[in-house]
């Protein structure tokens, strides 16, 4: 049985999210605006555009389009100086046990990220050489929890949406696997993750005898 293994990015194969979090709260107070870690759990899995006008709206604030497209630089900028110093080290936990065994079995692996840096952050792990395929920010046009960013992996996996399996870390994702009729596993908390079909707190807790079932199923 062939089945279509996409795996979201931050989050999930790696903790970008700390350096987004760092990066948005950079900027958000050089504007004036706070907000919490709480709040920060929005910005998971939404893009750059999404998650400015979502600081905005926490700070009750407006600007011009020219300085939203700033501001949008900037943030990406600071960003880009923290996954500079990325390498294997930061592969989460497991992370690598899962892939191989998917490997070792012949399971496509795609990327599904709206990460614009995906492939950048990929090489600086080592890792990129374990997908058959990426689709990152740069490939789609509309935000998780819309499905396009699976559905464009399974076309490019050349699976159907219902023999794939997503692993994500924020609900937008879950619901953009939701969206696409695919099997969402969720990493992370449970009462944020509730929609996915399964969740675990990392990939510590999934097992070899799971990933088997999968495939099987």
């Amino acid at each position: 049985m062939k089945k279509g293994f996409i795996f979201d990015l931050d989050g999930v194969i790696v903790d970008t999210a700390k350096y987004h979090f760092l990066a948005w709260k950079k900027l958000a107070n050089d504007i004036g605006i706070d907000f919490t870690e709480t709040q920060n759990e929005q910005l998971k899995g939404v893009s750059r555009v999404k998650s400015l006008e979502k600081i905005l709206s926490w700070g009750n604030k407006t600007i011009p389009e020219d300085e939203f497209m700033e501001l949008m630089a900037k943030k990406n900028n600071d960003y880009l100086s923290y996954i500079a110093k990325m390498d294997e080290s930061e592969i989460l936990p497991d992370v690598p046990k899962v892939l191989n065994y998917l490997k070792k079995e012949d399971q496509p692996i795609s990327l599904g990220s709206a990460s614009k840096n995906a492939r950048q952050i990929l090489k600086k792990v080592n890792l990129i050489s374990d997908f058959n395929a990426v689709v990152d920010g740069n490939d789609v046009s509309k935000a998780k929890p819309d499905p396009e960013v699976f559905l464009n992996a399974a076309k490019l996996l050349e699976i159907t949406p219902e023999n794939c399996i997503v692993f994500e870390d924020s609900l937008a994702g879950v619901q953009a696997a939701n969206n696409a009729n695919m099997i969402s596993i969720g990493i992370g908390d449970k009462d944020v993750l509730k929609e996915a079909d399964y969740v675990f707190s990392d990939f510590t807790e999934i097992s070899i005898a799971f990933l088997k079932e999968l495939i099987e199923k």
